[in-house]
């Protein structure tokens, strides 16, 4: 399907021998690589990485911020043959230490800030043997595995020329998402996925003479399809590690950027922003943000830009899409891009009619467009790939123009963020507090609108003990990822439940807001005016 000179790493290095001296990696605080010196130290990786003995097929685990550093070691790690497994920045505790043990890596690259969090853990950290910390300024501490600065391990390495890299059909990364019920799961991301990803935005978005800005965290496939995108191009990608509202329009000027992905909850707060004269006044042009929200065509008046949407997921690419030039009704996702398919079906996997709400399936045309399955889950794989579809577990409807429509979720699961959260994840951090019976988590409307959730857990509590919800947040505070943090909390006498003593969370979802709901915004009950919200 794809030749080799397609995937990033090869890409990259065309790109290197053509134009070594062009600019290719930038972040707001000054750093800056062209193409030339950013093959070359994902070169020199490639060699650290495998004086470590780590293996084709192997996985990495790192866990550093966005930024020029993230972007050279999964580089370095795709020339070996590794496969690199990012942890999300925020995970913590339990959830870091399922991550460890899942990907049974041997080798890990962690920044400074986050060697803390691997000491809470030790012993416990899994096969972990060696961490490299590419920014080590103080005395690491003893957590029994090795820990070696990376500029030791680099100064000894040298640029790795004998590696042939990656095919479209090798896995780009181990990339774990809570997309559905249960813990975790690694989504075995091939090449030739990564590539759909990075082709969303229209081919006349960037050339080789723009930039993109990305505030999209490079331990997603956000992150990692903007450097893609870029590269494909022949253009500057512009790194900043965290979305800011403050500093969005002050970055797109000061390096000239023409384009730029954001969740939809990024564009509205960028709305909620008092007018200014000069708001049209900067030089992006084209925004890939998904999901829309009813204030997109005043949105781009407002900025004089154009905003192109689609439907993803980690494990199937962008299989729905939509140009800002086509969009009829902003609620909707798009079309079917070419080298897909999609159906919208029933429990027993039976087409749906136009109109209907059913599950949407995917599939495609093309060999490895698609996740190669769940790393080390091989019953979680089969469920998701029955009949030969991948289940993505999201409510859709069809119009009788082709357009697709996401409604909401058909599995337990919630969107808050950017971030996929896993009720059963939320419950069983909430599970361990001593004064909890029971809990339940759900997803609450969120002000940002379709797309975009609160969490909501109601608890039980064990026969007589108290507890006050700010407690209950201040407990789970240090163990929990932030985006993870219920925002609502409701203490309850029992739970609904059906005859097999499964939580009826319909029920729960239907009446999310009560008078009785603690919000940890405003840090009071929602009162009387509930049913309002």
């Amino acid at each position: 399907m794809y030749s080799r000179d397609l995937v990033l790493p090869q890409l990259l290095a065309q790109r290197a021998s053509e134009h070594p001296d062009r600019l290719l990696l930038q972040d707001v605080a000054g750093r800056q690589l062209t193409y030339g010196e950013t093959h070359e130290a994902a070169l020199t990786w490639a060699d650290t990485l495998r004086r470590l003995d780590v293996k084709p097929g192997e996985a990495l685990v790192t866990m550093l911020p966005t930024g020029i550093e993230s972007c050279l070691v999964w580089l370095g790690c795709s020339w070996l043959g590794a496969i690199e497994a990012p942890i999300n920045t925020m995970y913590r505790d339990r959830m870091l230490q399922y991550l460890l043990e899942n990907t049974a890596a041997r080798v890990g690259v962690f920044a400074e800030r986050f060697l803390p969090l691997l000491a809470e853990l030790a012993p416990d950290l899994g096969n972990l043997e060696v961490v490299v910390v590419p920014d080590l300024t103080a005395p690491a501490p003893d957590i029994g595995v090795r820990i070696i600065s990376s500029d030791d391990l680099l100064a000894q390495s040298s640029p790795a020329r004998d590696l042939e890299g990656p095919a479209h059909y090798d896995i780009a990364n181990i990339i774990h998402t809570s997309g559905t019920t249960g813990p975790s799961k690694g989504v075995l991301v091939p090449w030739a996925e990564l590539y759909q990803f990075a082709t969303t935005l229209p081919d006349e978005a960037i050339d080789e003479h723009e930039a993109h800005y990305c505030c999209l965290p490079t331990f997603h496939v956000g992150g990692k399809a903007a450097l893609y995108t870029v590269v494909l191009s022949g253009a500057r990608l512009v790194l900043r590690e965290v979305f800011s509202v403050r500093e969005f329009w002050a970055d797109v000027r000061r390096f000239r950027c023409t384009t730029t992905g954001l969740i939809g909850v990024m564009a509205q707060l960028l709305a909620a922003t008092p007018a200014q004269v000069d708001d049209t006044d900067h030089p992006l042009r084209h925004l890939h943000v998904a999901p829309l929200f009813s204030g997109i065509d005043a949105f781009e008046r407002r900025f004089g830009v154009k905003s192109h949407t689609g439907y993803g997921m980690t494990e199937i690419g962008v299989p729905l899409a939509m140009l800002s030039e086509e969009r009829s009704d902003w609620r909707s996702c798009g079309r079917v891009r070419p080298g897909y398919e999609v159906r919208i079906v029933d429990e027993h996997d039976e087409e749906l009619p136009d109109g209907e709400v059913g599950e949407l399936l995917v599939r495609s045309d093309r060999p490895w467009m698609l996740n190669a399955g769940y790393f080390n889950m091989p019953e979680a794989t089969a469920r998701a790939w029955r009949n030969g579809w991948f289940h993505t577990g999201d409510g859709f409807r069809r119009d009788a123009d082709g357009n697709y429509y996401f409604v909401d979720r058909l599995k337990d699961a919630m969107r808050r963020k950017g971030e996929n959260i896993s009720s059963l994840e939320v419950e069983a951090h909430v599970r361990t507090h001593p004064s909890v019976l029971e809990v339940a988590a759900i997803a609450a409307p969120s002000e940002f609108g379709p797309g975009e959730d609160e969490v909501k857990v109601l608890v039980v509590l064990r026969p007589g003990a108290a507890l006050e919800p700010s407690a209950l947040l201040d407990f789970l505070e240090p163990s929990m990822p932030r985006f993870m943090l219920p925002r609502y909390v409701e203490i309850v006498e029992d739970l609904p439940k059906t005859q097999t003593a499964r939580v009826r969370k319909v029920e729960l979802r239907a009446k999310a807001f009560t008078e009785r709901t603690w919000d940890h915004v405003t840090g009071r009950y929602l009162g009387p005016d509930a049913d309002r919200r």
